[in-house]
């Protein structure tokens, strides 16, 4: 028996059948108090009946203007409050979703949809993108480890695809390798996956066909197996991050997937600073971040302000205790996971961002003269006769370009900048905010800027303070 297969229209329509009405069962659940806003979980005490018998020997292939229900994946807020009725912390998505499931007859079961659809990196900035039930990184998938797992995979490209659990440990016909482990899905099949997860980490999955084009198009997400057995002390807040990387020409509607080195559009769970939703911490948490790495060509060196962590895990397990060492910036290399842990033990708005300084920087070209230090006075006079309003740029650096007020080129945005209480943060691209407070009552509510103490923000020396010190 092949341990891959087609599945028939009869079965399709069963599983996602269930999967329908486990987001039912959680609508009902929450309204009776059972979950809080993360409630994207079937909790799976009552099995469901057991499935009509089928006769396996008919398998046929949907047809195309018969397409089965795709399941939503369920919204959820960047740093809503944890469940408390779980062995484990859920996990936070900023920008994104968890994946719902359904529990039939002991096993988890989950539905992915791939598909084409718009995606906005920040106002200003969007792209037809591809990815899984109507978003690009695709919902988080979180289970927990001896789960068995049944995930149905619905193709709605106009390619065929396939689904690689990356990091996980599966039977060979279930790794998801186009024409080494599988068939491919062709387009408006679904396809069935199933194992038992024999491991627990932060683990992604993502296209195996055509991985330039279909990675390159935004087809990956994240997949998060709790422990068994946890060791160790439990994290309070949770998050999780995929990053990725594109190259968008300008007045361009779709990513240009041939890129190997200018990419432009640096992203964090597929948006970039300013879109990027804030962590919201409350002060003396244990906080974990799980960052995954599925950009084409770069490793990112992620570097959090404030705080010295941990690496606890990689996407090949948990690190030994005795193997953990005090860092401010980890590596994540190219298709790479890394669970960094800490104690946020001092109030504050501290950034996290990617230490490549091209990578926190939208949309920046790099085919352009260098204008550092040249005197341009009499030449923006000259030009302005032709084209008034024209003023070179670059020559004392890119910073307040997000000021300036200027109509950028359909469909780009400003290289850097975002408000804050100081007036322009002068980052972009892989660029967020962990921000620590000392009490937190709604993790979904908007934290704003953080009210320094008195005499703890930098400030201008008056000359009284410079004579004082003898600097002048």
């Amino acid at each position: 028996m092949k341990s891959y297969k087609l599945i028939s229209r009869r079965e399709a329509m069963f599983g996602i059948g269930g999967i329908v009405g486990s987001l039912a069962a959680n609508k009902l659940a929450a309204q009776g108090g059972q979950h809080s806003q993360h409630g994207q979980h079937g909790q799976g005490e009552k099995k469901s009946p057991p499935p009509q018998q089928h006769d396996h020997s008919k398998h046929t292939k949907p047809k195309p203007e018969s397409k089965p229900v795709v399941p939503k994946a369920a919204s959820q807020k960047p740093s809503g409050q944890p469940r408390s009725n779980l062995p484990y912390t859920p996990v936070v998505v900023p920008n994104g979703t968890t994946l719902p499931w359904k529990m039939v007859n002991g096993v988890k079961v989950f539905h992915l949809v791939a598909g084409e659809f718009e995606h906005e990196f920040t106002p200003g900035l969007k792209v037809t993108a591809w990815g899984y039930n109507g978003g690009t990184p695709g919902p988080l998938i979180e289970a927990v480890e001896g789960d068995r797992v049944r995930i149905y995979v619905t193709n709605h490209l106009p390619a065929p695809t396939t689904v690689h659990w990356h990091g996980i440990l599966v039977p060979s016909g279930m790794d998801g390798v186009s024409g080494l482990s599988q068939p491919p899905i062709q387009p408006h099949e679904t396809f069935k996956y199933e194992f038992t997860l024999r491991q627990h980490g932060t683990f992604m999955y993502h296209s195996h066909h055509d991985e330039m084009v279909q990675m390159g198009m935004g087809m990956m997400g994240m997949f998060v197996i709790h422990p068994k057995n946890p060791v160790g002390p439990r994290v309070d807040r949770d998050f999780s991050i995929m990053l990725s990387e594109w190259f968008v020409r300008p007045g361009s509607a779709k990513p240009d997937v041939s890129a190997m080195s200018d990419f432009n559009v640096l992203t964090m769970n597929s948006k970039v600073f300013p879109s990027t939703e804030p962590l919201i911490v409350k002060k003396g948490e244990r906080v974990r971040i799980r960052v995954g790495n599925l950009s084409a060509m770069d490793h990112h060196p992620m570097h959090l302000h404030g705080f010295h962590f941990k690496v606890t895990g990689t996407d090949g397990g948990p690190v030994p205790y005795s193997a953990q060492s005090p860092e401010s910036t980890v590596l994540v290399p190219v298709g790479n996971t890394r669970d960094i842990e800490w104690v946020a033990d001092v109030s504050g708005d501290w950034a996290f961002h990617c230490h490549m300084t091209h990578h926190v920087m939208n949309q920046m070209g790099h085919d352009i003269p260098n204008m550092m230090g040249v005197e341009t006075d009499d030449l923006d006079r000259q030009i302005r006769r032709l084209l008034p309003g024209y003023m070179t740029m670059g020559q004392a650096g890119m910073s307040g370009m997000h000021d300036m007020g200027m109509q950028n080129p359909h469909n780009t945005i400003p290289m850097l900048g975002g408000p804050s209480q100081f007036g322009t943060i002068d980052m972009g691209g892989m660029f967020t905010i962990v921000k620590v407070r000392d009490n937190v009552s709604d993790y979904s509510a908007d934290a704003g800027w953080y009210a320094h103490p008195p005499g703890t923000v930098a400030s201008l020396a008056s000359e009284e303070e410079l004579k004082s010190d003898g600097v002048i």
